[in-house]
């Protein structure tokens, strides 16, 4: 059972407007129920994932699982979001960002249009809704076709209107001091002395500058987590919230193997907020970390008895979850909350999993999908190339792969012309394997999948000191760490052994260590050149050109040669202390 004290009003701090949507219905003299659906993480995953989820269930039983799709997802959504008296549909971030080719070839319009049409109430920001631009972002918000990147808008949907839902950022402010977004939103439903209030709180991790190019949000402070939250809640209890949900994009990192309704260790970045957090709070929905679980913080904090959920990746799952609130005396005295998996029902030759429910796809959705894949089939299919053998997933961002190779001696070859010598490719950035056909052609829709961002090339001039300096920031307590991966002929090693600051035991260039006192010409991609992922120093270059975009070089890459053997690994070596 969950109560919440009321603390009496002091000051008020409002970081973001309210927004209050009446419903009709009266509510009900005893205890009401409010469904709320509980996304996060879809990155624009129209279709069902090509590959099955991995999952443990309840019981600790393995399964591989098909999964996802709008479609579905439409189907589940409708399912779990009945059953009470009243509903809701939030996601905790990351919508749109970092998506496949029938999403992101389009500037993700499609993805916002999915979520029209499944339901969403509210999203709260994540850091890859910046992907493209605050301002861009607005227009994902607000409609229209205005064109902001490389891209053109609006290119199947000639007027494309935004979104139905709300997004909410109330840790994102503008020069001006005001929230990009409406920090918080109240939800009413029914009417008069029986009236229920939801109010609903939405924010991205405070780190979201370091995650995305950094000229996408100049101007914008990104504020912290708990601090902006608990702003809040005093303002949303005086307009009679009878429950507060948190939908946050940052996550918890439970151990391998957790259930996927259970919780395990309660670990990982997200913690140290939720310790921090106003006790008022009913329930957290995050993402990020892209894990599935659900929690009862009162384990770690009985003081703060809220739930804490998050569905994975993809649109693969959602979370199930019900509040109990009594009217009397506007409480939330219960919570439950499970996650579900979207699996997918009637694909030809697959054959569902009889341990978790099946979903058939809803038909709008199925036809509103197919038009934007019928657009960008020509594109997705055009062969662009031929390599060896397939390029495995990318893996953990410390370790060097054939594909990160392959991408950064790409990126060398598109800027010679720059003077290039070395490129440098970041290890996130690489989100899906390349896999080619029997003959070893590659499509368009494969380089595209494994850098979707549409990134430009950068060519600037630094000292070798500055060079060691950015190797440095690979290892060091400044974010996550992450190695590059780096073009033929130059190569490093490093010894996480030894302190931060004198982590790289050598650097070579064609076999010659790197000289401090020279200069080097060296490519990344924009994010980087920004600073991105906290790779401050790539920003102090000089004598930048900006060349071809990532996916142009990849391409003219491929297609220079009749085919491109896959790389050797061995240009980054790990060593471990004597």
């Amino acid at each position: 059972m969950i109560f919440r004290n009321l603390l009496p009003l002091a000051a008020v701090i409002a970081l973001g407007a309210c927004v209050s949507v009446p419903e009709v219905p009266d509510t009900p003299a005893g205890p009401v129920t409010v469904k709320i659906v509980g996304l996060n993480d879809f990155h624009g995953n129209l279709e069902p994932l090509s590959r099955p989820i991995g999952l443990t269930d309840d019981a600790g039983a393995q399964h591989a699982v098909r999964a996802g799709g709008a479609a579905y997802l439409a189907s589940a959504v409708a399912k779990y979001r009945t059953g009470g008296d009243y509903s809701l549909v939030i996601a905790a971030g990351d919508l749109i960002g970092g998506s496949p080719l029938v999403s992101s070839l389009f500037l993700d319009e499609p993805a916002i249009g999915a979520m029209n049409r499944i339901g969403l109430d509210f999203n709260a920001v994540g850091n890859h809704e910046f992907d493209r631009g605050w301002r861009e972002l607005k227009r994902m918000q607000d409609g229209g076709c205005d064109k902001h990147g490389l891209r053109n808008p609006c290119a199947v949907e000639r007027d494309f209107g935004g979104a139905d839902f709300s997004f909410l950022a109330a840790n994102v402010l503008t020069e001006g001091g005001t929230t990009l977004f409406p920090g918080y939103a109240i939800r009413r439903f029914g009417a008069g002395a029986r009236e229920i209030a939801v109010g609903v709180i939405g924010l991205t991790l405070e780190e979201t500058p370091t995650l995305v190019t950094p000229s996408g949000v100049a101007g914008l402070t990104f504020g912290d987590e708990a601090e902006a939250i608990n702003a809040l809640v005093p303002e949303i209890e005086r307009q009679g919230a009878d429950a507060i949900v948190v939908a946050i994009h940052q996550g918890l990192q439970p151990e391998p193997g957790t259930p996927l309704s259970g919780c395990g260790a309660i670990a990982g970045p997200l913690r140290a907020i939720l310790e921090r957090l106003d006790p008022r709070v009913d329930l957290v929905i995050s993402g990020h970390t892209h894990r599935t679980y659900v929690c009862d913080f009162a384990t770690v904090d009985p003081a703060r008895a809220f739930t804490v959920s998050s569905a994975g990746y993809g649109g693969t799952l959602l979370t199930d979850i019900a509040l109990t609130i009594d009217p009397a005396v506007g409480e939330v005295t219960d919570v439950t909350a499970r996650n579900v998996v979207v699996q997918n029902g009637g694909i030809e030759g697959i054959t569902p999993d009889p341990s978790f429910d099946v979903f058939q796809p809803d038909p709008e959705l199925v036809a509103y999908v197919a038009r934007y894949a019928q657009a960008a089939q020509a594109a997705e299919m055009r062969p662009v190339g031929r390599i060896s053998g397939p390029a495995p997933d990318p893996g953990p961002a410390t370790e060097e792969t054939a594909l990160g190779n392959l991408i950064a001696d790409a990126q060398l070859f598109a800027t010679r012309d720059a003077g290039a010598q070395i490129a440098l490719m970041n290890n996130s950035g690489v989100r899906a394997p390349i896999v080619p056909d029997a003959d070893g052609t590659v499509t368009f829709g494969d380089i595209y999948a494994a850098q979707p961002f549409g990134n430009a090339l950068v060519t600037k001039s630094y000292t070798g000191a500055q060079l060691l300096a950015l190797l440095e920031q690979q290892f060091d307590e400044d974010g996550f760490v992450q190695t590059f991966s780096v073009s033929e002929g130059f190569a490093f090693s490093y010894d996480m052994g030894r302190p931060a600051g004198r982590r790289v035991v050598s650097a070579t260039l064609e076999g010659e260590p790197i000289d401090p006192a020279a200069t080097y010409r060296v490519t990344m991609n924009s994010f980087l050149a920004a600073g991105g992922d906290t790779f401050t120093v790539f920003a102090d270059g000089a004598d930048a050109v900006t060349g071809p975009t990532d996916l142009d070089a990849m391409e003219e890459y491929l297609s220079a040669a009749e085919m491109r053997h896959l790389p050797a690994v061995g240009r980054v070596t790990a060593l471990t202390r004597d």
